[in-house]
């Protein structure tokens, strides 16, 4: 008997974010990425490879572009274009992301009955069944080659999720998900080859006691029977492989956001009978750009694109000064500070938190549209009025700016905490996400960088004057990421339990921040952003020069 050689091409998207078109519905420009791209790849490649070739997404497709927003909220009875692309596609398998939890289960229970092919979910658990709520793993044959592809999610979404979002679920960690049913695929089963699709991240981050966020080296060490390993959710291009605990190599791929790049792995096998006596795989990232746009794929969903070139056309109202993200870093801002305003107006609270969720965004004086909302607040965040006091605000504010400054020991220091982001460490960028540097308002208060976590926070007073007292208890503003932990900074920061969050949750909005912005917006009519000065860094005899240093660095400007 003969050995029989099979080369299958298997190829990844992820965090595609609503790019589909080759065009930013926000910046109003001409963008790298996009499912369009993805799709005259695909063309290409099915002339080489026909049905030897499997392509998988692997979520967080309904959030992010203007496209997502409409088809998930303005207009919920046309088929989301979400599904209907992949479809278009020919998307073999699925896999959910936690911004596609995000949107609520009205929209992902939609777009998953759409989908021609399997959604995967096996940790995604019916707290009613105690069975998967989706597809836990899906067989297919290729070739005579039996492939499995076991699908799961990062397990931290009770982290920054709303439980009305996730109601009725549960999310099992990674590891132990992967442990249990691998040896169960593997006996049922008998795969020629095993595919992880995870929507987790390449390094493991454990939330609190709670989550570990990023399982994938852990599973790729620990848990034999898997050949690759497909992910994504961190945003970070890797192309490479671990040797388990079996001695095995397993390939980890992650083509990152945006539809940029895709995943590329090439798996040869040579089959005797129906045993397999030989398996290679490679892997590479591949650049979408190369292949230029498909046309069929543009005319197919020129209804789309039109539509939702319409709504961001909207005017929204007027906008006296052009207002930044990029003053926040350094100071207060009339970009941060007029959400905070629209929060304490919203809510009634005492005191307001808020961090600059896109770290260099603009809207420029002039007319506002509904696409300048996009930038205006990048997330579809409920906003919460959560009970804290006095001293759990200090705490939460201490942790903030200790994830931001620096500790200065000297005048010619950096004020921010920055650390390199090219390989030869020339260029230099925050060490954290700034999305979770918080500033407040309703308070006045000063940030000493000479000094450690815990010692740099001097609260003055509330902004009106009164007293700032550590034992009473506050009203405050925060988003819902924020409210369920996300970022840590109610949970490390303040101190306050993971368990203890919801209890101290008074009021939530029914719709996301961006709705009430509009709406605050739409109100005034002209928008006159001003800083409340209501925050500074100290010493400044040594903080102005260092601000211009790290401005000039950061922003080249």
């Amino acid at each position: 008997m003969k050995t029989r050689d099979i080369h299958l091409k298997l190829i990844e998207t992820s965090d595609i974010h609503g790019n589909f078109f080759p065009y930013n519905f926000v910046t109003d420009q001409p963008t790298e990425g996009s499912l369009a791209r993805v799709c005259a790849l695909l063309e290409k490649m099915r002339e080489k490879y026909g049905q030897r070739l499997i392509y998988i997404d692997n979520g967080d497709i309904l959030q992010g572009q203007p496209t997502a927003y409409y088809y998930n909220f303005v207009d919920t009875q046309t088929e989301h274009p979400g599904a209907a692309m992949l479809n278009y596609l020919r998307c073999d398998v699925g896999n959910m992301g936690n911004h596609d939890i995000e949107a609520g289960h009205a929209v992902y229970d939609r777009w998953v009955r759409e989908c021609h092919f399997p959604v995967l979910g096996a940790n995604i658990i019916d707290v009613h069944t105690g069975e998967p709520y989706l597809t836990p793993y899906v067989m297919f044959e290729r070739e005579g080659v039996r492939i499995a592809v076991l699908g799961m999610i990062t397990p931290a979404i009770p982290m920054w999720l709303p439980e009305t979002l996730w109601s009725g679920l549960r999310f099992e960690d990674m590891e132990e998900c992967a442990r249990r049913w691998i040896p169960l695929i593997r006996e049922k089963e008998r795969p020629d080859l095993v595919i992880g699709v995870f929507h987790a991240g390449k390094e493991s981050v454990r939330q609190v006691d709670f989550y570990n966020e990023d399982a994938t080296m852990d599973i790729a060490r620990n848990v034999p029977g898997f050949d690759v390993l497909l992910i994504g959710h961190d945003h970070r291009r890797y192309c490479g492989t671990v040797t388990n605990v079996e001695g095995r190599r397993v390939w980890v791929v992650n083509p990152a956001n945006n539809g940029v790049m895709v995943g590329d792995v090439d798996i040869h096998l040579s089959k005797l009978g129906s045993r397999v006596v030989r398996k290679k795989i490679t892997a590479k990232l591949t650049r979408v750009g190369n292949y230029g746009v498909s046309r069929p794929f543009m005319d197919c969903f020129a209804g789309v694109y039109d539509t939702v070139e319409d709504f961001v056309s909207r005017r929204i109202g007027t906008v006296a000064e052009t207002m930044s993200t990029e003053p926040a870093y350094f100071g207060p801002s009339a970009f941060i500070d007029f959400i905070h305003s629209m929060q304490l107006e919203l809510t009634g609270a005492d005191i307001s938190f808020c961090a600059p969720l896109s770290y260099d965004a603009e809207i420029r004086a002039g007319d506002m549209h509904m696409r300048d909302m996009f930038t205006l607040y990048r997330y579809e965040n409920m906003l919460y009025t959560m009970r804290l006091t006095g001293r759990e605000v200090k705490a939460y504010l201490e942790y903030s700016y200790a994830l931001w400054t620096n500790r200065m020991q000297s005048p010619a220091d950096h004020i921010m905490l920055l650390t390199p982001i090219d390989n030869a460490g020339k260029r230099l960028g925050f060490q954290n996400f700034a999305f979770n540097f918080d500033s407040a308002a309703g308070i006045r208060y000063t940030v000493d960088v000479t000094r450690p976590q815990g010692e740099k926070l001097h609260i003055l007073s509330m902004a009106d004057g009164r007293p700032f007292e550590p034992d009473a208890v506050y009203r405050v503003a925060i988003n819902s990421y924020r409210g369920n932990g996300g970022g840590e900074l109610l949970t490390i920061g303040a101190g306050i339990p993971k368990e203890e969050l919801a209890s101290r949750i008074v009021d939530t909005t029914s719709k996301d921040l961006r709705y009430y912005l509009m709406e605050y917006i739409g109100r005034q009519g002209v928008v006159r952003p001003k800083s409340l000065d209501l925050w500074r860094f100290i010493p400044e005899e040594w903080t102005k020069d260092a601000i211009e240093r790290d401005r000039r660095l950061l922003f080249g400007r």
